[in-house]
């Protein structure tokens, strides 16, 4: 769904909500006052009359602010904090865009590939970005966005598919979300370069559960990508998981609901002894971006918001602990009054995009 669908989606949910608040009011007035305007100056006001009328107009308040506190949540949820600066007119003086092109077997295994309208270029740069949905939903579909933006740059872009945990994947893991994406990888620059674009280095990114994958991909699985990974750029994507962080979920207080959930998210068998014990980093490991951390780590640019229930915001600091201990180039930014979507410090997100950019011209130029 772009994102003009969903505002548009949004759009009619207010009109059909302020609407229905407006029928009700109106049968309300009429069943309750009815007649009353033909007879006022005649007769004065009982005070049962004045207490229905308290009644309508009590009403009439109730749906003015509902409509203007709808109003105010689209306006939120679809204003451009950016102004167009990242939002690109995309058609064929842009560049073109290759969809649902197989990297495996799975169903899921598809990714949207994104090439610049310049092709005599002697190399160019990928930029990958991973969508988000917490591993149980989303599509690559979701970032068009940013995948053109990245593709106006100059960059071939690309948005990757991976098997999500749901009735039909039981078995799916971050771990196993992980591998896919690892595995994508040569499939995409093989793809690229077989449409002429040659691919000699790499950034990676997303967002949420994307954000995750791609810290993983950057930290761990560097070294077997196809072409150097350069940098990596992501936004509130879990990257450590010590059950004590995660009080949003209550993990912090029941070990048996952590042992359950971090099972689930690594594919390991983690038992409530271990959570007790403390004993269970090495079944955590190769999700939790954070213990991937070293002195050759890419350098990175992230962000968080502090009032996050989603991705909880007490395990952001082993990330940034460890990109600070192992002197790893970064740009941490912290969004004091935000939740998951970043939603409420526009000049801070600004800021975090600007520094994409930054890091973008300057660990992976187009020449």
């Amino acid at each position: 769904m772009t994102l003009l669908q969903k505002r548009l989606i949004i759009l009619l949910v207010v009109i059909i909500v302020a609407a229905v608040l407006g029928r009700l009011v109106v049968r309300a007035f009429s069943q309750s006052i009815g007649g009353w305007h033909a007879v006022w100056r005649k007769f004065p006001m009982s005070k049962s009359k004045q207490r229905k009328r308290r009644v309508m107009w009590g009403f009439i308040y109730v749906v003015v602010f509902l409509t203007a506190f709808l109003a105010s949540v689209v306006m939120k949820m679809t204003a451009d904090p950016f102004h167009g600066k990242y939002t690109v007119k995309w058609d064929e003086s842009v560049g073109t865009v290759y969809a649902d092109l197989s990297y495996g077997e799975g169903a899921a295994n598809k990714f949207d590939l994104y090439v610049p309208a310049d092709s005599s270029r002697d190399s160019y740069g990928l930029a990958v970005y991973l969508h988000a949905g917490g591993f149980t939903t989303g599509d690559k579909q979701d970032d068009q966005a940013m995948l053109q933006w990245l593709c106006s740059k100059g960059y071939v872009a690309a948005g990757i598919n991976y098997t999500l945990r749901d009735e039909a994947h039981p078995e799916a893991s971050v771990y196993s979300q992980s591998v896919e994406i690892r595995d994508s990888i040569p499939h995409v620059i093989a793809e690229a370069e077989k449409l002429g674009y040659k691919v000699d280095k790499m950034a990676i990114s997303g967002g949420s559960a994307g954000g995750t994958l791609a810290l993983l991909y950057a930290y761990r699985d560097a070294e077997q990508s196809p072409v150097p990974v350069k940098m990596v750029f992501e936004a509130v994507g879990p990257a450590s998981f010590h059950h004590e962080d995660w009080k949003n979920y209550g993990l912090d207080q029941n070990t048996e609901a952590a042992a359950n959930l971090f099972s689930v998210m690594s594919g390991n068998a983690i038992t409530e002894e271990m959570i007790t014990s403390g004993s269970y980093d090495e079944q955590v490991k190769d999700i939790s971006a954070d213990m991937w951390v070293n002195e050759n780590t890419v350098p990175t640019v992230c962000a968080y918001g502090a009032q996050d229930k989603v991705c909880p915001f007490d395990s952001v600091k082993h990330l940034v602990n460890a990109l600070e201990a192992n002197d790893v180039p970064h740009e941490y930014f912290e969004l004091t009054h935000s939740g998951h979507a970043l939603q409420n410090d526009n000049k801070l997100y600004a800021a975090y995009m600007d520094a994409v950019e930054d890091y973008l011209a300057r660990y992976i130029p187009v020449k």
